[in-house]
């Protein structure tokens, strides 16, 4: 694949959402983000102010999570978590799907979940807010995951994502293929959980992915930029 170490940052979702990472290290850690030109930043929702705060004026967004990283919060508390969060400065919001609901057939739930959390984007951030649907592939077969995409499509959701990277497992390529094939080319993909290692990013944006959530986004791309 033929990409520039630039470009692959644009595609990078820098991730922090480690449960023992407090304001102090955070605020070091995002220092050394800015002007890497990732995508975005995802924190910790109680991380989004001090990230609003240090990236503005940034092209790398603020993004942060929701109903994370289960997913059985009820629908109100997850729309009213994401709003606040658009509130405090976040305009990408990664919610967690409502796994139990998708598994038991209950799709019209899922889809009214799903829709709850992008109508309250949508009205907190005039329209510019982004919401990724976490699938948790892990706990999906192929043909969940193919019915799980296209119930984010309907409740017109921005992204499908394949991993909260606390489930059974992370991203796979053929997570990916099969989430790109059921969501066509205009939503986004993003392939999260265990992404480490240059050549798996590359994989993963190859198989279909429109972004990569990573920890480790200045290794990933400080290897392309060594390859020359």
């Amino acid at each position: 694949m033929q990409i520039t170490a630039a470009e692959l940052a644009g595609h990078i979702d820098q991730t922090l959402l480690k449960p023992t990472v407090g304001f102090a290290a955070a605020s070091e850690w995002m220092d050394a983000q800015v002007g890497a030109g990732f995508a975005s930043l995802c924190v910790s929702p109680f991380l989004v102010p001090l990230a609003a705060q240090k990236l503005a004026g940034s092209s790398t967004l603020v993004c942060s999570v929701c109903g994370f990283p289960l997913g059985y919060a009820n629908t109100e508390s997850k729309a009213e978590e994401a709003a606040h969060l658009v509130q405090l400065g976040c305009v990408e919001v990664d919610m967690v799907m409502n796994v139990a609901a998708l598994l038991e057939g209950e799709d019209s739930f899922v889809h009214d979940d799903i829709a709850a959390v992008v109508a309250s984007v949508d009205h907190e951030s005039n329209g510019i807010g982004i919401v990724k649907v976490i699938l948790e592939t892990g706990h999906l077969d192929e043909a969940e995951i193919d019915r799980a995409s296209r119930i984010c499509a309907k409740a017109v959701a921005h992204y499908v994502k394949t991993s909260t990277g606390f489930g059974p497992r992370g991203a796979s390529v053929r997570d990916v293929e099969i989430m790109r094939a059921a969501v066509g080319p205009d939503l986004g993909v993003k392939a999260a959980g265990g992404i480490r290692a240059l050549e798996t990013a590359l994989a993963m944006l190859e198989a279909g992915a429109s972004r990569i959530g990573a920890s480790a986004g200045l290794e990933i791309v400080g290897a392309l930029a060594e390859r020359g």
